[in-house]
C-alpha cells in the first residue's frame, strides 16, 4: 500500500520557482526592451484597480497554455517557438511562478516570471497605464480560436 505524500501550495511554489530563473522588475524590463514577451495574467478586474503594463500582451490565466503553446492551434502569433522568452506577470509575483512553471513544462524552457509582480514592477517606476481596456488576447475558451 502506497502512502500518499501532501504536499502545501508552498512546497508547490518551492518547486515551480527552483526551476526558473525569475527576474527583478527592471531586469524583466530590460529582457522586453530586447524582444522578450511580457504576458500579463491579472484578471480584468485586477488591472482595472492596479494599472496595466502598456507593452504587455493580456491572457489570463485560463487559457495561457493554450495560446503560448507553439504546437496549440490556438496559439498567438507570438508564440513562434520553444525558444520565445516569455515572462509572466501577476499581481504580486505568485500565481506567474506557477503558470511560468506549467509553460516550463510545455517546452518552453526560457519562461520565467517577475519577483513581486505588478505591484514590484509600479513601485520600481517602470512603464503603466491606468487600467484601458486593452485588447484581451486569448480571452475565449481554449477549444475556440484567438
Amino acid at each position: 500500500m502506497s502512502i500518499l505524500r501532501r504536499r502545501t501550495i508552498d512546497d508547490v511554489l518551492a518547486e515551480a520557482r527552483a526551476g526558473l530563473h525569475r527576474l527583478a522588475p527592471e531586469d524583466a524590463w530590460e529582457a522586453v526592451r530586447r524582444g522578450a514577451l511580457l504576458v500579463d495574467i491579472r484578471p480584468a478586474a485586477q488591472r482595472a484597480a492596479e494599472g496595466e503594463v502598456p507593452q504587455a500582451v493580456v491572457i489570463e490565466r485560463n487559457v495561457l497554455e493554450w495560446r503560448l503553446d507553439p504546437a496549440s492551434a490556438h496559439r498567438i502569433p507570438a508564440a513562434t517557438g520553444y525558444d520565445l522568452h516569455v515572462i509572466v506577470l501577476c499581481s504580486e509575483g505568485y500565481t506567474s511562478s506557477l503558470a511560468a512553471a506549467a509553460l516550463a513544462d510545455l517546452g518552453l524552457h526560457r519562461a520565467t516570471d517577475v519577483v513581486g509582480g505588478f505591484r514590484a514592477w509600479s513601485a520600481a517606476g517602470l512603464p503603466t497605464d491606468s487600467a484601458s481596456g486593452g485588447a484581451l488576447v486569448g480571452a475565449g475558451a481554449h477549444g475556440s480560436s484567438a
